[in-house]
């Protein structure tokens, strides 16, 4: 009896053992499908991650950009109104400049004559002033007259010329200064030499030291001294114009000023 209960008992563990293998086999397939979905979905977020991050990075460089045109557009909001100043500047120059130029225009028209009349003045004053260094003088006109026709130079240039021939003149009355000329004694043609004391004086004496005259501005000629008379002060004068002597106080002839009418 006992027998029979294990066989009964064996056949049916073998039977459980046989429904168990069979359930097993029947559950794996579903089991399978649970997996795969699961890692599907697992992949799909990853994915979806990944692409989450991506647009947060380009949304996060899109905001810096943001940013950086946001501080452009000021910078160049404040540079545009920095140059509307600096054109509003130039444009009131600008105008400042036409009217200065239309001004220029109207003072170069009134300068041209003025040159000309200064230079036919100086010519005037050169003709009736004492005779030294005539030559020089004279050129000196000429090139002022022959530059005031000339479209190469400005008129500011041709101005200042002028006015450098001017204070020349203006140099000669406060110098003392010798040189050598000839001049016509007594209808006679003598080497001598010239000292001038500015415009106060302007005597002669012949290389011999023979011979010493002045200047006589109411005749407009030379006028032939005595044999003695001054000959040593001109002499004296002549050596501290060459700067052969020191200055002294010198004893020449000079004409008395006339009074102004």
């Amino acid at each position: 009896m006992n027998t029979h209960r294990i066989k009964a008992m064996t056949l049916a563990f073998s039977l459980s053992v046989v429904s168990l293998t069979d359930m097993s086999s029947a559950n794996a397939d579903p089991l399978t499908d649970v997996l795969k979905v699961g890692q599907a979905k697992t992949q799909s977020a990853q994915k979806s991650q990944l692409k989450i991050d991506r647009l947060a990075d380009e949304t996060r460089d899109s905001l810096q950009k943001y940013k950086q045109l946001i501080k452009l557009v000021e910078d160049l909001k404040v540079y545009n109104k920095k140059l509307e100043l600096q054109v509003k500047n130039q444009n009131e120059r600008m105008v400042t400049m036409e009217k200065s130029i239309s001004e220029v225009t109207v003072i170069q028209r009134q300068i041209t004559p003025l040159i000309l009349r200064m230079i036919d003045g100086l010519e005037q004053f050169v003709a009736l002033d004492m005779p030294f260094h005539m030559q020089e003088r004279r050129s000196r006109v000429d090139f002022l007259r022959a530059n005031a026709d000339r479209s190469d130079l400005t008129i500011a240039e041709k101005f200042r010329q002028v006015l450098e021939a001017y204070k020349i003149e203006n140099e000669y009355g406060r110098k003392i200064d010798t040189y050598k000329d000839k001049i016509s004694i007594n209808g006679l043609d003598r080497d001598v030499n010239i000292l001038r004391v500015g415009r106060i004086a302007l005597m002669f004496q012949t290389t011999d030291t023979e011979i010493s005259g002045t200047w006589d501005q109411k005749s407009r000629s030379w006028v032939e001294l005595g044999p003695t008379e001054y000959r040593n002060a001109v002499m004296k004068g002549i050596r501290i114009a060459k700067k052969q002597a020191s200055i002294d106080i010198l004893n020449l002839p000079v004409a008395a000023p006339e009074a102004i009418r």
